[in-house]
C-alpha cells in the first residue's frame, strides 16, 4: 500500500479556529492511512496559493489541503479573496495534477456559524483529496 503524503496550509488570520481545522484535518488523515508530510502557515488566505504552490512543486507531496476562515466583512473584500483564491487552486490542481481540498470557510461568514463548521469543513478538505487521489 502506497503512503499518500498530505500537505496543509493554514491560515493564521483566525488562528485558534484553524489550530482546530488542523486537528481535525490531521486526526482524518490518521483514519486514512495518510502520512501529513508538511503543515505550512501563512498570513491568511490571500497567502495560501503561494504556498501552495510550492508545496506541489516540490513533489514531496502527493496533494494539499488548505485551511481556513475568510468572515464577513463590511465590502465585498472577502469575496473578491475567495474567489481570486479557489480559482488559483483549481489552476494549480490542473497544472501539477493532484488534487486540493478547500477547507476555508466563508467567504461571508459571520462569527456565530464559524464553530460549527471547523469539524465538517476540515474533514470533507481531506476527504476532497482521498475522492481525487487514486
Amino acid at each position: 500500500m502506497t503512503v499518500v503524503r498530505l500537505g496543509i496550509v493554514c491560515g493564521s488570520f483566525h488562528e485558534d479556529e484553524v489550530k482546530k481545522m488542523l486537528s481535525f484535518a490531521e486526526d482524518e488523515a490518521s483514519l486514512k492511512n495518510w502520512e501529513v508530510s508538511e503543515v505550512v502557515w501563512v498570513p491568511g488566505s490571500m497567502e495560501a496559493p503561494l504556498a501552495i504552490e510550492r508545496m506541489l512543486g516540490s513533489g514531496m507531496v502527493d496533494g494539499a489541503v488548505v485551511l481556513g476562515i475568510i468572515e464577513k466583512g463590511e465590502t465585498d473584500h472577502g469575496l473578491v479573496i475567495g474567489q481570486s483564491v479557489t480559482k488559483a487552486i483549481i489552476e494549480m490542481q490542473i497544472k501539477y495534477n493532484k488534487p486540493i481540498g478547500l477547507g476555508i470557510i466563508g467567504p461571508g461568514a459571520e462569527p456565530a456559524h464559524i464553530g460549527p463548521r471547523l469539524e465538517p469543513h476540515a474533514r470533507a478538505a481531506v476527504g476532497a483529496v482521498a475522492s481525487m487521489t487514486g
